[in-house]
């Protein structure tokens, strides 16, 4: 009953099969390998020489496609352009496959609240003082999310521009390979009655498809527990087109700009010994460099490469290759409000495996029993966290990297895991507020400065007004009424913010590049990721994310090779 009080209060008042194995033709999984696939390696054993199985026109060190980051985009997409073309993939993290943090449901929030250096996890926190994360290993953000599997709604698909044919056969592609029915846990069964019962309807069962009402969506984790990343899409690659280089941080990616365009030569990257490295591009005609390393990432890059606002590149003294005021603009973040509801006694761990999808936009899931896992860290200050009060006492512009550690450093001993009970969870599907993102200095390793303005946007308080007071005069009893606070519900959205991960923008389409990807202005270079994204798609975009890598792959192919793509 408490449950559904809630989930009647939340909705009221917010602001408006198991993988398949791996099909004929598939790199096979090498028993003993710990990067699985034999096309990865680490960025040390990068050398001319050892990229000449590679070459298409002849020259050792030059690669059809370069892909800057090896997520939950990139992954996919590589795969797919390995087809026919060949790859080198860039990722500044490890793998995944041997990650305890990464591979079990029960440590999910052990992997975001390490902040090593090795995490697969990069901790960032906003100028809104919200505590964030960015994904730092191959597979992306698929490594680190929730899990939950779900696709985006035809609306989103015809405001993308996207072909629906090529759509609908790209999201079985993943599907395939990675997606599996979750077994509903008792809270998620509860979550679900509940749901109903205050009117979120109809019920559509169990479906990847975004429709209205409450409904089961797939997961990554499979009947044990154990996560399915993009990184295991990599198994429809061709395995001698290619070459996936861990810990290889791209540095900037490099331009000729002796003709009337920029246009793109390579890319010069950093491995894990500290070493740097020039990767080239092919010179035929249609190979390019891609960016696929996020909302945060590709950006930051951009900048970093000379592509950017004039005054900022100038700043710290980055020849500008191309001014564009867009670059980082437009960066938004889907705000999330959480309840708390505790249990004195354990409860079964559980990501999000029930959604409630409202017609207002306002996506309400569940997640349950965290903290209770023997490897635990007790240092943890998201919503997991008990001491969130009390960190929230640092006002948001001094919580700093400095600061934040000083503060964990002070109260490690102090720290216990959160909670025996269950958050439920609210998305806002479209927010208002935008912002944007910012160099701090030239070191791709250290985060820039982001900013979100979560609820910045003005509300229209007159109809808030109008409908509080219409409830109170829609409820008769001889009760003395008193004037209705309309602020509250608003203060607590904006005092009790946290992130959902569904954080986009800052390459938008349109502005910064074209409806295909391509960087406006310059030749040779796209962006395929998060952030060309205006809004997130459905409840929670991972699906969407790889979905997307698949389907460039295909148009790229199809747009070079016609009908002998084969793809």
């Amino acid at each position: 009953m408490a449950l559904k009080l809630f989930l009647f209060a939340l909705l009221l008042c917010l602001p408006t099969s198991l993988s398949s194995t791996a099909s004929k033709g598939k790199e096979k999984k090498s028993k003993f390998n710990p990067y699985r696939y034999t096309f990865i390696d680490k960025a040390s054993t990068f050398s001319s020489s050892s990229s000449s199985s590679f070459s298409s026109n002849g020259q050792d060190s030059s690669y059809d496609y370069i892909v800057i980051g090896g997520g939950t985009a990139g992954c996919p997409l590589a795969a797919t352009l390995s087809q026919n073309f060949s790859v080198l993939v860039l990722e500044r993290g490890g793998v995944p496959f041997t990650n305890a943090n990464v591979s079990f449901l029960r440590n999910f929030h052990i992997g975001l609240a390490d902040i090593s250096a090795s995490s697969a996890s990069q901790a960032f926190v906003s100028t809104d003082g919200v505590y964030n994360a960015r994904a730092r290993v191959l597979g992306g953000g698929s490594c680190i999310n929730a899990g939950f599997y779900s696709r985006a709604d035809a609306a989103f698909v015809k405001r993308a521009g996207w072909d629906p044919k090529l759509v609908k056969e790209s999201y079985p592609w993943v599907e395939r390979e990675i997606v599996h029915q979750p077994k509903l846990t008792l809270w998620q069964k509860a979550l679900r009655d509940s749901l109903l019962e205050v009117g979120v309807r109809p019920f559509n069962g169990f479906t990847y498809d975004h429709v209205s009402g409450t409904k089961i969506g797939g997961t990554i984790f499979d009947r044990f527990g154990r996560r399915h990343t993009a990184a295991e899409l990599l198994a429809y690659a061709n395995p001698q087109k290619l070459r996936v280089l861990i810990y290889a941080t791209v540095q900037k990616i490099v331009f000729d700009t002796s003709g009337t365009r920029p246009r793109v030569t390579g890319v010069i990257f950093k491995d894990e010994k500290g070493n740097q490295h020039q990767a080239l591009l092919s010179n035929r005609k249609g190979s390019e460099v891609i960016l696929s390393s996020g909302a945060i990432g590709s950006p930051q890059m951009l900048m970093l490469s000379g592509i950017g606002p004039k005054k900022e590149l100038q700043r710290l003294k980055i020849p500008v290759v191309l001014e564009n005021e867009h670059v980082g603009k437009g960066m938004a973040d889907n705000p999330m409000n959480t309840i708390l509801v505790p249990s004195k006694a354990p409860i079964e761990q559980s990501l999000i495996q029930t959604v409630g999808i409202t017609k207002m936009g306002v996506y309400v899931e569940a997640s349950t029993g965290f903290g209770q896992s023997p490897e635990s860290i007790h240092t943890h200050y998201g919503i997991m966290s008990n001491k969130n009060e009390l960190f929230s006492t640092i006002p948001a512009k001094q919580r700093r990297p400095e600061a934040t550690q000083a503060y964990i450093t002070r109260n490690k001993y102090q720290l216990h895991e959160a909670f025996n009970g269950s958050f439920i969870l609210e998305k806002l599907a479209y927010p208002i507020s935008r912002g944007h993102l910012s160099l701090v200095n030239t070191n791709v390793d250290d985060n820039p400065s982001v900013t979100f303005n979560y609820f910045k946007h003005p509300c229209d308080k007159q109809n808030v007004h109008k409908m509080l007071s219409l409830s109170v005069k829609a409820n008769i009893n001889l009760r003395p009424k008193q004037l209705n606070d309309t602020k509250s519900m608003a203060q607590f959205c904006k005092d009790t913010v946290v992130t959902i991960w569904h954080y986009h923008g800052g390459c938008l389409v349109g502005k910064v590049v074209s409806p295909n990807r391509k960087v406006l202005g310059v030749d040779r270079l796209r962006v395929i990721d998060g952030s060309t994204f205006d809004e997130s798609p459905g409840t929670n975009p991972q699906a969407t994310m790889m979905m997307m890598g698949r389907y460039m792959g295909v148009k790229i192919l199809r747009e070079r090779l016609g009908n002998k793509a084969g793809v």
